[in-house]
């Protein structure tokens, strides 16, 4: 699909002030594109990606039905992944890299990270843990609480930056979500990206497209790629979605639709 006759998305002369300041401070950079699912069959083959080499992922999200985490800036996760160890994730957004401690910016479980994308961009804290794959499905199961989940320094973490009142043990499990994800190198680009595809329960799918950098690298990085992938006539003007606000506003309606369990009946006592 052409782009020349669309208008990209563009940010503020402010807001670009703003994200240079925040790059400053920043470990990393991870340029976004999520494509319109109408061209996300058409892109996949000008990237020339094979889906036999993707790898198969599985995400959980822990919120409470109405999202108060997610609207607190907090993400609360676990994953789990095909031929590897499954990890977690303590995530906080946006934030302003001086102003996190010293202290915790010399865990080597944390990370700076400015994502970007056509019209905007946010800047993420996490602190990473390690799991099995399979203690996240025993959680889902209720055959082991939400905290165990996550590392000691991780619930520190999250009880310094979670609403008032709300443990990890409060919180309801969202998902799961299966993915694919697969890194790969294309021709005529000279970084690696990653294409994961996401898939809902609605039959919905989110396909993005990313590459990571140094921060003092990401405006050639970022012109380089869109280059690229406009001459491959990938959309670069289309209407941008998070994977991670989609996934919890779905299953936070699906929480809201199903009604609570009454008492059981003689018939099943």
């Amino acid at each position: 699909m052409a782009t020349s006759a669309k208008q990209r998305p563009t940010i503020s002369d402010e807001d670009l002030a703003a994200l240079l300041g925040l790059m400053k401070g920043a470990d990393s950079m991870e340029l976004k594109l999520t494509v319109p699912a109408s061209d996300q069959l058409s892109a996949a083959s000008a990237l020339d990606v094979d889906p036999l080499d993707a790898q198969i992922r599985q995400v959980f999200f822990y919120d409470t039905p109405d999202l108060r985490l997610n609207n607190a800036g907090l993400v609360v996760r676990a994953r789990r992944v095909q031929g590897k160890t499954g990890d977690t994730v303590v995530k906080l957004r946006p934030v302003i890299p001086d102003q996190i401690p010293a202290e915790l910016r010399k865990s080597p479980a944390f990370g700076i990270e400015v994502d970007a994308m056509p019209g905007g961009y946010v800047c993420s804290a996490s602190l990473k843990g390690a799991v099995s794959n399979a203690e996240p499905r025993e959680v889902a199961a209720g055959a082991r609480p939400i905290r165990k989940l996550f590392s000691k320094e991780q619930r520190t973490f999250y009880a310094t930056h979670a609403p008032e009142g709300i443990g990890l043990d409060d919180l309801s499990v969202l998902g799961p979500i299966n993915l694919f994800k697969l890194r790969f190198a294309p021709k005529g680009f000279s970084r690696r990206m990653v294409a994961e595809l996401w898939m809902y329960p609605d039959n919905s799918r989110i396909l993005e497209l990313s590459t990571k950098c140094l921060p003092a690298e990401a405006f050639n990085v970022a012109a380089e790629a869109r280059a690229f992938l406009s001459g491959r006539g990938i959309d670069l003007s289309g209407e941008q979605q998070t994977k991670t606000k989609t996934a919890l506003e779905f299953f936070s309606n699906q929480l809201a639709a199903t009604p609570p369990a009454g008492p059981a009946s003689s018939a099943a006592v």
